[in-house]
């Protein structure tokens, strides 16, 4: 799960994270209102959206007097902002943050995160700041320092000097990067995060250190055991169908290609994606309708699938085990019951029952079309989808 920027300081400020003097608004009067109650003469406005690289696309601005920002702030909102993490649609702009400025002497990275591969907390680092992390890595890996923490241990004394090291930080600046860094550790155990990421931490030329941006994403798996974060979701910034499916506990991703896929269990999922890909197609959705599914999931996860303006086939991939390939068939013919679609619907039913719901499947409708065998199934929503296109 994502949260806005001004909900992460929020979180920031209550684990002693410092963070700019801000104020969130949702409309261009208070927009200049808020400019007034902050010191200072220049403010940035800050597009609040679940994606990076908003100010290469003019979500981020600079103003010097309440009338800019509040002329800013009305340009942003009520329109998508659209980055190369937004897809072509964008996301909704319903909040601003407007925020204090100060001067910059230095622009750091600073992220916290779980290293798979060693399956420790690891702080990543690196006097880039402001910058795509990934760019740097790519292009200049030696600016980048990687640090991982002992699980028994925890963070220690001579993790923070290292890092502090590392950035050019001296003297006071480095009880200070302990203390911020104590924060993230104790706030990604506490609330069971998945990232937290700081790009830039900045030094000021007063020598201070400030998160002037910030991003946590959060355990999917652990999210109910937090219903203060639970309160930051903003469904307005997820994929409609995605939310949908969470309704009815449905594994469901939006993809861009056109081949709709309904598939029981994850990795035969992925096979299927894999296999319309080898064979010339993309597909437009991952969906897993899970092993003791019903009717009615099944309905909604086929009406689901349809509702995609971009599908141009639907493929069903269903190998019965727990799951019954008859219940299958009938969520089919209560989708199209409901859902009048021309789209051709492309079937392999193996396993449980598999007999039973090709039976029931038989003559329902022209646009269903029986595969032999998964090969055979893919080359067909793939050429079916071309014809469509």
């Amino acid at each position: 799960m994502n949260i806005h920027e001004f909900q992460a300081k929020q979180l920031f400020k209550d684990y002693k994270i410092p963070v700019p003097h801000s104020i969130v608004v949702d409309s261009a009067e208070r927009a200049a209102e808020a400019t007034t109650e902050l010191a200072g003469d220049s403010w940035v406005i800050k597009a609040q959206v679940h994606a990076g690289g908003r100010g290469k696309v003019g979500g981020v601005k600079f103003a010097k007097t309440p009338e800019e920002a509040s002329d800013f702030a009305k340009q942003m909102l009520g329109r998508a902002l659209v980055t190369k993490q937004t897809g072509a649609g964008g996301l909704p702009i319903n909040s601003v943050l407007i925020e204090q400025t100060y001067p910059i002497k230095h622009e750091f990275y600073l992220s916290l995160l779980v290293d798979r591969h060693s399956e420790r907390l690891c702080f990543i680092s690196s006097i880039a700041g402001g910058m795509d992390i990934e760019a740097v890595a790519a292009e200049t890996p030696e600016k980048i320092t990687t640090l991982f923490l002992d699980p028994a241990a925890g963070l220690q004394g001579h993790h923070c000097r290292q890092v502090a090291f590392s950035l050019g930080l001296q003297g006071e600046q480095i009880k200070a990067l302990s203390k911020l860094m104590q924060g993230m550790v104790q706030l990604f155990l506490d609330k069971d995060a998945s990232q937290i990421e700081i790009n830039p931490l900045v030094e000021t030329e007063a020598g201070d250190l400030f998160a002037l941006d910030a991003k946590i994403n959060f355990d999917d798996n652990a999210i109910a055991l937090h219903k203060d974060i639970i309160e930051f979701r903003d469904t307005r910034q997820e994929d409609e169908k995605e939310n949908i499916a969470k309704q009815f506990d449905l594994n469901y991703i939006t993809l861009e290609g056109n081949i709709g896929c309904m598939v029981n269990g994850a990795g035969l999922a992925m096979a299927t994606m894999d296999l319309v890909k080898l064979k010339g197609g993309t597909p437009a959705n991952f969906l897993d309708v899970g092993g003791g599914t019903t009717v009615e999931k099944v309905t909604e996860a086929f009406k689901l699938i349809v509702s995609d303006k971009n599908v141009k086939a639907v493929l069903v991939n269903i190998f019965g085990g727990i799951v019954q390939c008859d219940v299958i068939a009938k969520g089919i013919i209560g989708a199209l019951e409901q859902v009048k679609t021309e789209l051709p619907v492309i079937v392999r039913l193996e396993g449980t029952h598999a007999e039973e719901g090709r039976a029931l499947l038989h003559n329902v409708a022209p646009n269903i079309i029986p595969a032999e065998d998964l090969d055979h199934a893919a080359e067909e929503a793939v050429k079916l989808a071309g014809v469509g296109a």
